[in-house]
């Protein structure tokens, strides 16, 4: 028996208009908050409340940040400013001279040497499907 698999299941349907349902809820609940400021506060001092929050309205309904929403960005700057931090730092022990010290220099990385016949065996294999490659022919099938 077959059945259908969703497909484009990260899309939100768009409900209201061009808007989907948190889009709306943000931009109506922006638009109600600075209603309330507009008519509770004189319009020259309830500007500076209406313009923030118009902004973080439109923010939050299209705003994205590294393609994730900005609700998310504002969430996980609220739990590292809440969070508890771990700090350390280790300080040495002065020495009777009252001097610290200096530590060893770390060690040498050591890369692998390639070999004189691996790197050519290398070079050819990619000479050879350059080749193939660039004729137009089937990389799979090898025709010397």
């Amino acid at each position: 028996m077959r059945y259908q698999v969703p497909q484009f299941i990260e899309v939100e349907d768009k409900i209201f208009g061009p808007f989907t349902f948190k889009q709306f809820v943000y931009l109506a609940g922006g638009a109600g908050i600075g209603f309330v400021f507009y008519e509770l506060l004189p319009l020259y001092i309830g500007i500076f409340f209406i313009v923030p929050v118009a902004a973080l309205a439109l923010a939050l309904a299209f705003y994205k940040v590294n393609n994730q929403p900005f609700i998310k960005t504002l969430e996980y700057a609220f739990y590292y400013v809440v969070s508890t931090k771990l700090y350390l730092w280790k300080k040495e022990a002065p020495k009777e001279g009252g001097r610290t010290e200096p530590r060893a220099a770390p060690q040498a990385l050591v890369v692998p040497a390639m070999s004189q016949n691996k790197l050519k065996d290398l070079a050819w294999s990619l000479d050879v499907h350059e080749k193939i490659g660039s004729k137009g022919g089937n990389r799979d099938s090898l025709a010397l």
